[in-house]
C-alpha cells in the first residue's frame, strides 16, 4: 500500500484517504513528461512552493500527476486559481490542456493474484473492508 507523506508520522494519509490530494489529467497525445518539468510545472503554473506540496506521484501510463497539499486550503486555493484548468507548455513547443480536479476513490475493481482458491469470501470481505464497501467478489 502506497502512503502519501512520512510513514512515521503520527498524521498519515493513505491513499485511500485522498486528502488534500487533486489530480492533474494530461491530453493523452501529451509526449512523455519528465519529473523536472512536472515538478517546475507545479512551481512556475500553479505557484506552488516546495513546502505546500507533501508529495507528487506521477502515473506516466494514465498521464495522471497526483500532488499532495500541506492542507485543504492550499488545494482549494489551486483549484479557484485554474478553475479546474491549466496550460502545460512542453518541452517541444506544444501546448496542452491539463484539467484538475479533487481525487476520490470512487469505485474500483481490485484483482488479488496468488491467492489460494480456499479462502472464503468472508475474509477477503473482512480485509477489504477497512478501504471500502465491498460490493461483489467473483472468481476467476
Amino acid at each position: 500500500m502506497l502512503k502519501w507523506g512520512n510513514p512515521v508520522s503520527e498524521k498519515r494519509n493513505s491513499m485511500s484517504d485522498r486528502q488534500n490530494i487533486i489530480v492533474c489529467v494530461f491530453d493523452r497525445k501529451i509526449p512523455l513528461i519528465s519529473a523536472y518539468q512536472i515538478h517546475e510545472w507545479i512551481h512556475e503554473q500553479l505557484q506552488q512552493p516546495e513546502h505546500d506540496v507533501h508529495m507528487v506521484q506521477t502515473d506516466g501510463l494514465r498521464r495522471r500527476v497526483y500532488i499532495n497539499f500541506a492542507d485543504s486550503e492550499r488545494m482549494h486555493t489551486v483549484l479557484r486559481a485554474t478553475n479546474g484548468q491549466i496550460e502545460f507548455l512542453h518541452d517541444n513547443g506544444e501546448l496542452f490542456q491539463v484539467q484538475i480536479e479533487i481525487t476520490g476513490m470512487g469505485k474500483r475493481r481490485i484483482r488479488i493474484a496468488n491467492l489460494p482458491p480456499k479462502v472464503p469470501d468472508c475474509v477477503i470481505r473482512t480485509a477489504l473492508a477497512k478501504y471500502g464497501d465491498v460490493k461483489e467478489i467473483h472468481e476467476e
